[in-house]
């Protein structure tokens, strides 16, 4: 394929605002983790974990309520009664073994191509928040507008590697339709990878037609592009919509998450170990299906993990368990050879405060530790994913970049010359403007934007601004910076004629596309 950018025609640099060419853009490449991971588990008990997980998919069973993949289980072997399907371990392990542990996925422009799996990550904004704080802070119902300044800030994050899709969902047009705007304004205001509706089996579909248009059909057939969410209902359900998209994604073998619902103590055992053994029963039952479709298309080891207040039964996130699991199942995904997706830097707080942020912080941590591939959630998410912060969004993007550049380790390229600069100095010296200095202080050590490090006088003689204002201060200037990353014009009239074509073929008032 051609090294220019897909659906993208070539423009001058001098185009661009003088403004524009002070501030870098550029994405980060995808992160490549060189960092020990956090194991907690001995390989006792990472056999320990599998067995049980087998044993509940032999004995316990899992329901899969759609007829389709009943039948294709049955075709293969498997023990279906009624919808209980009992998977003998010997068939999973077989099935899970074509999953490739590695791919790349492409992007409109081939320089924002990612590497994916194993030791490499990446970043992909949140979804599907059905509120937003706006750029006045403001909580309201979001629109198509607000959710392409979404896609343009996700498109100029460096940290982001993905415009994802529905950040948050666009109230001023039909449910029914919705999903043809969101993939369209995906594709449109940014060439990163994006996300993939999966509402239903039909939605997942326009999907992949639309990006059939923008990449070309046979280009999808070995090119992964665009990745769907599949998730389970825990404990141990897979039901008709989700397996119908699973369907979509794999025959075209485009990668998707098969993601277990986990609410700790609500619909897993309380205990974490536990929770963990029915996740991992849950995962590998979706996983191996994906290989009934499509033996060798790409699909990733999915879970939503939140813990349940004891005291409430409200979601939590940020403790300590969602830790421990996040470590563990990243050791059970390398165990078996497949790619992982977590979720990352989740708020419960109603504000962009001290809450959200340690929330955040913790769990990002933790799953930088533990060697997840596909880092979802990671800007935006706050009460409990009620809502999407512009504030939150644009720090927690800076955040991702500071643990970017955690996890990338040690650097030694400079390490003798750096050794030579003591005796340069000497002692009681200082090395402000040693030549060593002037040549890495740009890298040396990580300069955040979005945080104050100054002195008190100097804040408040500089208005005494806090984060959240900073922030949102920063969203505006991004959003009044951008530069639309130009689709090629036959390739946007295809994309809109599709749209126009499929909107008139769906009524505006089905509202749940079950005919569609």
């Amino acid at each position: 394929m051609s090294t220019q950018a897909v659906g993208t025609t070539r423009r001058g640099r001098g185009a661009r605002k003088a403004v524009r060419q002070a501030r870098d853009i550029t994405m980060l490449p995808a992160l490549k983790r060189a960092l020990p991971l956090t194991e907690p588990m001995t390989p006792e008990q990472i056999a320990r974990i599998d067995a049980a997980s087998m044993s509940i998919l032999e004995d316990v069973g899992v329901v899969f309520r759609d007829p389709i993949a009943l039948e294709d289980w049955r075709r293969i072997g498997a023990d279906v009664r009624g919808e209980h399907v009992h998977l003998d371990r010997a068939l999973v392990r077989e099935l899970i073994a074509t999953i490739p542990e590695t791919f790349t996925y492409h992007a409109r422009d081939p320089e924002k191509n990612l590497p994916f799996g194993k030791d490499h990550g990446i970043f992909v904004p949140m979804t599907g928040a059905p509120y937003l704080r706006d750029l006045d802070d403001v909580r309201r119902n979001p629109t198509l507008e607000d959710l392409a300044n979404f896609h343009k800030l996700s498109h100029m994050l460096p940290a982001m590697h993905s415009s994802a899709h529905h950040i948050v969902e666009p109230y001023d047009h039909p449910i029914s339709q919705r999903h043809l705007r969101i993939t369209y304004s995906s594709m449109k205001h940014s060439d990163k990878t994006f996300m993939g509706m999966t509402t239903s089996p039909r939605n997942a579909e326009d999907v992949l037609e639309m990006s059939a248009i923008l990449f070309g059909a046979d280009f999808l057939e070995s090119h992964p592009v665009v990745t769907g969410n599949c998730n389970g209902n825990s404990p141990l359900v897979w039901d008709e919509t989700m397996l119908g998209a699973l369907r979509a994604f794999s025959r075209r073998n485009q990668p998707v998450l098969c993601s277990p619902f986990v609410l700790g103590g609500a619909n897993t055992p309380a205990s974490v170990a536990p929770t963990v053994a029915q996740l991992n029963a849950e995962a590998l039952s979706a996983l191996a299906y994906t290989q009934v479709i499509r033996k060798g298309a790409p699909a990733i080891y999915g879970h939503y993990l939140s813990t349940v207040s004891m005291k409430s039964g409200a979601p939590m996130a940020g403790t300590p368990e969602i830790s421990l699991m996040n470590f563990m199942i990243g050791q059970m995904a390398r165990y078996y050879g497949v790619p992982w997706r977590t979720s990352t830097s989740l708020g419960g707080a109603k504000t962009f405060d001290a809450q959200a942020g340690y929330e955040s912080a913790m769990t990002l941590n933790a799953v930088l530790m533990s060697g997840a591939n596909y880092m979802w959630h990671a800007a935006g998410w706050n009460e409990a994913g009620m809502h999407c912060s512009m504030a939150k969004f644009v720090v927690d993007a800076e955040v991702c970049a500071m643990g970017y550049r955690m996890a990338e380790g040690i650097r030694w390229d400079d390490f003798d010359a750096a050794v030579a600069a003591v005796a340069d100095v000497g002692p009681g010296g200082h090395y402000l403007g040693h030549p060593h200095t002037l040549e890495n202080f740009q890298r040396a050590f990580f300069m955040p934007e979005m945080f104050d490090n100054n002195s008190i006088e100097q804040w408040q003689a500089e208005g005494g601004i806090e984060i959240n204002e900073r922030a949102l201060q920063c969203a505006r200037a991004l959003l009044a910076d951008y530069e639309e990353p130009r689709l090629d014009p036959g390739i946007d009239e295809a994309l809109r004629d599709y749209i126009e074509r499929r909107e008139s073929e769906i009524p505006a008032a089905d509202a749940l596309n079950q005919e569609y």
